[in-house]
């Protein structure tokens, strides 16, 4: 799961706050998604409303407004829609549209498109199968009610005929019924394909090469030209000057066009055009950031500490932290993190008089449809943008930065070109998750009870929400998720926040904020149980006890189901038992456990199991995650966002670092990102709560607790805190 994002240059924290909790429904209560006036193209077939059509063969189209980049929400949306329709699921077929007025909202991030689709969805559904059933009893001259649409078909039980959705699909009197506006939803009992486990939509043309991804989507027969583009090495950097005689003396290189981002090498080929950008000779002006290192922009993170402001308070916390039998105060630090997708970032463009063509996998079309529309200055209507499958985004793809870029380009040369991102720009032009800081404190009362809690969070702006404004309220409404949000009972409690400008560009990132102030926080309430003696399970259970819905800013935390998921957690991983033998007798082990709540939506908790060599070299052995996040759409699509969630939480976790140098990015490639590889992959196991509440989202959720887990695992195996990621080995020996 993906990260979310505002709206780029124009949405406040608040507006972009009440999108995330509200997902894609935040857009379908402004667009009903049942447009009565668009009951009927005789050219489409069957098509009640913009996202369904039926044709005479049966066949269902889904329109699926949300981007797929491997968190199959493509087979999730499309499963929600059949369990209503009582479609046949080999008819089904999902097709991506182009922004624009018929799809304003397609803004993928915040793991909100089941959770904000799942009603709607179920009601267009409901509405067809509603009118397909109607037609059918007309045409038989028999009451709707003793017909019933089962998979694909409406059956008149008592004579045994039936209608398949193709042959009623052709019939005026299916498709000239008025829309139903209310339609009666199934029941959860006769739910036949939701929560069970269902392959991919696209896995078929994944596994065998036939997807198309953005790197994939060239036109014109491969004819079209390829351009890479010398980027500034220090960001904010500009040419000051360059030759390009060099470049356009290699064998295919086809012109070398300065634009607004760098210096474009344009090529019949990808292997051209690198051979082309490497002969270049650029003069940069590094700009004001040109000394920048991360020694220095962690202090100007320590400088920002001393300010900011409180946002949230229950009870009197500074005099109950005075009074306190005992007192614990730590920091924990975060690192600077890139996103790092497979597919690196990459745009065709296609620019006509008057018109524009755009392939790109983003998270956000509109807002690339609107930049291009801007950039041209033409209507946005003018701008076409299709979106392919995504090889990976994380929330980087919610920036859409690589798209004028190749628009401008292609204005330039007056030609299609697609513009293509080497691993190595990937990194070095990346949008960064911020480094942050942590510090905490934490009152005991002479019995052991937690009586005061203090967190407050420092960190970098993001750039993808606009200017650094430090007085703008708006940039502090909300933040940070994880410690406003806290769902534990302590009677006097404070959040606060502290911001700092940003030095480099920075955006949303897998659960954006929640890793690193969830790992402080569930660290820290490991170092309080320990000073008051308590079990670290039972000492979470404790604080949840009673149950109850927190209220805070948006969100309701719903206690019992955070607590019901600790407990399976522990009782699934063996908690208390002797840990499993055979991992070396040198090796120290210990199990650890962290839990979230994630905007309120989905609850995790997860226990790992490590183990530390003498060296300080850690092994994370196994990672069981409990998880409730509501209905359960696709039992197989949760299982496999945990596991690349904790996969991807396990990489920051123990390995990667963002570092800066004179300016630069230090890391140039996977060698010096090194990402968790197959054989470092622990086993993980998942257990999932049944639900009837709403679909919570699953792309985000499983990434926070898996560090503090793995840190208060390592603590019980060496006595040794970590509280700087990523793990050091230095730091546990």
């Amino acid at each position: 799961m993906s990260g979310p994002g505002p709206n780029s240059g124009s949405s406040s924290r608040r507006d972009f706050l009440r999108a995330s909790a509200l997902g894609g429904a935040a857009l379908l209560l402004r667009v009903p998604i049942l447009l009565p006036e668009e009951a009927h193209d005789a050219g489409r077939g069957f098509a009640p409303n913009k996202w369904i059509t039926i044709d005479g063969n049966g066949a269902v189209t889904l329109v699926a407004s949300r981007a797929e980049m491997g968190q199959g929400v493509r087979t999730a949306l499309a499963m929600i829609l059949a369990e209503e329709l009582e479609a046949d699921w080999k008819t089904v077929t999902v097709v991506t549209p182009s922004p624009g007025e018929r799809y304003p909202g397609m803004r993928t991030g915040g793991s909100g498109s089941v959770s904000g689709y799942w009603m709607p969805l179920r009601k267009a559904g409901a509405a067809a199968r509603e009118m397909l059933v109607a037609a059918a009893a007309e045409s038989w001259g028999v009451p709707a009610a003793e017909c019933r649409a089962r998979a694909g078909a409406v059956v008149h039980a008592r004579s045994g005929r039936t209608l398949g959705y193709g042959a009623l699909a052709t019939k005026a009197a299916a498709a000239g019924r008025p829309v139903p506006k209310e339609p009666a939803l199934k029941p959860e009992s006769e739910f036949r394909l939701l929560g069970t486990r269902v392959p991919r939509i696209d896995g078929p043309g994944i596994v065998t090469g036939r997807a198309v991804y953005g790197l994939d989507a060239r036109p014109l027969n491969g004819a079209a030209l390829v351009a890479v583009i010398a980027r500034c090495p220090v960001p904010g950097g500009r040419v000051r000057s360059f030759d390009g005689s060099h470049a356009s003396a290699i064998p295919g290189v086809r012109r070398v066009v300065p634009i607004s981002t760098g210096v474009a090498v344009v090529a019949d080929d990808t292997w051209s055009a690198l051979r082309g950008r490497d002969a270049l000779r650029v003069d940069w002006d590094e700009g004001e950031n040109r000394a920048g290192s991360s020694e220095a922009y962690w202090a100007r993170l320590r400088e920002a500490a001393a300010g900011g402001r409180v946002t949230r308070s229950d009870g009197d916390p500074a005099r109950a932290l005075s009074g306190s039998a005992k007192r614990l105060e730590a920091t924990y630090d975060y690192e600077f993190q890139a996103h790092a997708p497979v597919e690196p970032m990459n745009c065709f463009a296609d620019v006509r008089p008057g018109r524009c063509t755009i392939r790109v996998g983003t998270q956000a079309p509109n807002q690339a449809q609107a930049a291009a529309a801007k950039l041209l200055g033409i209507p946005p209507e003018s701008v076409t943008v299709e979106v392919p499958l995504l090889g990976g985004g994380f929330g980087r793809r919610l920036d859409h930065d690589y798209v004028p870029e190749a628009v401008e380009l292609s204005r330039a040369i007056a030609a299609p070109v697609q513009v293509v991102w080497t691993r190595q720009d990937e990194f070095e032009n990346d949008r960064f998750q911020p480094a942050s800081t942590n510090a905490l404190s934490a009152g005991l009362d002479a019995e052991g009870r937690l009586v005061a809690w203090r967190h407050k969070n420092t960190s970098f702006h993001l750039t993808q929400f606009g200017p650094f404004a430090p007085d703008d309220p708006d940039t502090y409404d909300g933040n940070p998720w994880g410690v406003f949000d806290n769902p534990y009972r302590v009677p006097n409690l404070s959040s606060e926040y502290a911001e700092a400008k940003a030095p480099v560009p920075t955006g949303s990132w897998r659960s954006v904020a929640y890793p690193s102030t969830v790992f402080a926080r569930e660290c820290f309430l490991d170092e309080a149980a320990q000073a008051a003696g308590k079990d670290p399970v039972a000492w979470r259970l404790a604080l949840l006890e009673g149950g109850g819905v927190l209220r805070v800013g948006e969100y309701e935390i719903q206690r019992e189901r955070l607590a019901a998921v600790v407990r399976l957690a522990a009782e699934k991983s063996g908690w208390g038992r002797p840990l499993a033998t055979g991992r070396g007798a040198k090796r120290r082990a210990g199990r650890g456990v962290a839990a979230n709540v994630y905007h309120g939506r989905t609850h995790v908790a997860q226990v790992a199991e490590v183990s530390v060599g003498d060296a300080g070299d850690v092994r994370v052995h196994r990672i069981v995650c409990a998880v409730d996040c509501g209905q359960v759409v696709n039992l197989a699509g949760v299982e496999g966002q945990v596991e690349s969630g904790i996969v991807w939480g396990l990489s920051a976790a123990l390995k990667t670092e963002i570092g800066f140098r004179d300016g630069r990015v230090q890391a140039k490639s996977f060698r010096d990102y090194p990402v968790l590889r197959f054989d470092e992959t622990p086993a993980i196991e998942v257990h999932v709560v049944r639900s009837t509440e709403a679909p919570g989202g699953m792309g985000e959720p499983p990434v926070p607790p898996v560090a503090p887990a793995v840190a208060n695992a390592i603590f019980a195996a060496t006595g040794r805190r970590v509280r700087r990621l990523p793990v050091r080995a230095a730091d546990l020996v």
